[in-house]
Formats: structure tokens, C-alpha cells, sequence
């Protein structure tokens, strides 16, 4: 099924992320992971994508595993990096022919080493022109994209950065997914300002309960600027060395964040889950929401 049938059936519409094991011994981990989630009954779940090889090949056999061995709707990121537009096809090509017709389409970022983000050999420099060749080469995919609450970490022009996602949707992208947030006024905000651009496809909210002070550190790296409100601070300092009260700080917070999107009729919530069901599981059970065993 595509996920943009599944947001026109279903307000709101719950979805898990999970990123390929490294290791062989990390596969028996992961599934288990991923049966533990199972009952919560998501509406999708979306695995990520390595560029320049790193993961490539995990993911396609993580995404095909997934399509074949659960009744889990499955979406598999694709990258701009480390790809000639001919790879490009013969990726989407397996794809098609294992059944699975949901990409979320992204530039990617730079390699580790590289400075900056350049495009491969005849391949795009833009996640517009990848939404743009999906759309004409399979027409009858799904294709999500990304979506920043707190300003892409390259543009710091906001103006220009709603135009360039726009012009993702006007290439044919059905959805966006937003990088993670911790305060739900920027998602609203910037739900007004995509409205505002003309952007009408449905915005689905993307969450990271924090559960270890130095994954916070990890976040605030990784997201290049994350916004992490005072009063999510104040509680994660209370919690002091105690790995357990940072998790149940983190958890709280990530708690109340779903709750007010809920109460205010999001679209759609997307779990980042770094392969962990503790605190997706936890917010299930403190909302009872729907899915909840």
C-alpha cells in the first residue's frame, strides 16, 4: 500500500524508522525490535539508507526482508549521494520488481571526510531532480521527502528553503516527513508557512525521545543546530548522572510532545526509533493509543 493512501485513510497515521544493522550479529537483534513494535500496529515503518555503499546493500535486504516476512507497510530512503542516475534506476528497479513502491527521496549528506556535498558523475545534485526522475520513470510509486521545523542546516534563508521544498512537491512528492524537533510550536509554524507557500500534501511530524544525555549530545551534532527548549534542559540536568532519570525525562518530554500533536489533529507522527522499542512503546502505553496490546 502507499503511504499517501494510508494518510488519506488514517488521522493519525503512526510510523517507525530503523536503520540497517552493521553487523551480521545485529539482524536476530533488530527483528526482534521490530516484533516488539509489531503489536503497536504502525501504519508504515521506513528504513534508512547509506550512501556510497556503506549501508546500501543492507538496506535493500532490510526493506525486501520486511516486505516479505511482516504485513508491515515499508518505505526505503534513497539518497542523491554516491549515485550515477543509471544506479539510481537499477536500485528503484529491485525495488519494483520486490513490491515495494514507497521511497522517501533525499539529497543525503556529504560522506564522512568530505567537506562538502558535491553530486557523483551524472548523478543529481538536488532531491527535487530525485523526485522528479522517480515520478517519470515510476509513476506509480509513493514518494515522501524531508521537511526541516528548524531550518535546514545549509539554508539559512528560510524564504528559499519553503521554495525548495515546494518545488519537491510540484516534482511529485506526496508527503513530508520533518527532521526532529523538540519544541511542537516550530512544527506548527512551519506547518503555516508551507500552507502559506502552497504546499498541500500532508506533513507528518518526526520525534526522538532522547534517552541518554550523550545521545543528546549525538542529536545536537548530527541535526547541525537542534533546538533543545530550556525547560527540556532543566529536566535532563535534574536527572544528573542517572542514565534511568535522563531516559524517563527524555520519554516525559517526547510524551507530551505526541500528546499535543494528537490533540492538535497532526497528519501524522514518525518515530525515530534507533532501533529500540522501550520508548516508542512507553508513549503508546501513557496515551493509549491506538495499537496499545
Amino acid at each position: 500500500m502507499l503511504i499517501k493512501d494510508i494518510l488519506d485513510q488514517t488521522r493519525p497515521a503512526y510510523s517507525f524508522e530503523f536503520f540497517p544493522p552493521k553487523t551480521d550479529g545485529d539482524w536476530d537483534k533488530l527483528f526482534y525490535t521490530i516484533a516488539d513494535l509489531m503489536p503497536l500496529k504502525p501504519s508504515a515503518v521506513s528504513v534508512t539508507y547509506g550512501a556510497g555503499g556503506s549501508t546500501r546493500e543492507r538496506t535493500h535486504d532490510l526493506v525486501v526482508r520486511i516486505q516479505k516476512e511482516t504485513n508491515l507497510t515499508v518505505a526505503s530512503h534513497l539518497t542523491c549521494v554516491g549515485s550515477s542516475q543509471d544506479e539510481i534506476r537499477q536500485i528503484l528497479e529491485r525495488y519494483d520488481q520486490a513490491g515495494v513502491h514507497n521511497i522517501l527521496a533525499l539529497r543525503g549528506d556529504a560522506p564522512k571526510g568530505q567537506k562538502e556535498w558535491t553530486p557523483s558523475p551524472d548523478g543529481f545534485h538536488y532531491a527535487t531532480e530525485l523526485v522528479a526522475f522517480i515520478k517519470k520513470h515510476y509513476p506509480h510509486f509513493g514518494i515522501g521527502v524531508a521537511g526541516f521545523p528548524e531550518g535546514h542546516p545549509e539554508m539559512p534563508n528560510r524564504l528559499k528553503e519553503i521554495d525548495n521544498l515546494k518545488a519537491k512537491v510540484d516534482q511529485g512528492a506526496d508527503y513530508i516527513v520533518t527532521q526532529l524537533f523538540f519544541e511542537n510550536r516550530d512544527f506548527y509554524d512551519f506547518c503555516e508557512r508551507c500552507q502559506l507557500a502552497g504546499i498541500k500534501v500532508p506533513i507528518i511530524a518526526g520525534l526522538m525521545p532522547i534517552t541518554t544525555r550523550s545521545g543528546m549530545i549525538r542529536m545536537a551534532e548530527l541535526s547541525a543546530g537542534s533546538r533543545f527548549p530550556s525547560a527540556l534542559l532543566k529536566a535532563v540536568q535534574r536527572a544528573g548522572d542517572n542514565d534511568d532519570y535522563v531516559e524517563k525525562a527524555g520519554m516525559h518530554w517526547a510524551t507530551e510532545q505526541v500528546r499535543d500533536l494528537i490533540d492538535h489533529d497532526v497528519r501524522g507522527i514518525h518515530f525515530y526509533t534507533l532501533n529500540k522499542a522501550k520508548a516508542t512503546q512507553h508513549i503508546y502505553e501513557t496515551l493509549c493509543m491506538a495499537g496499545t496490546p
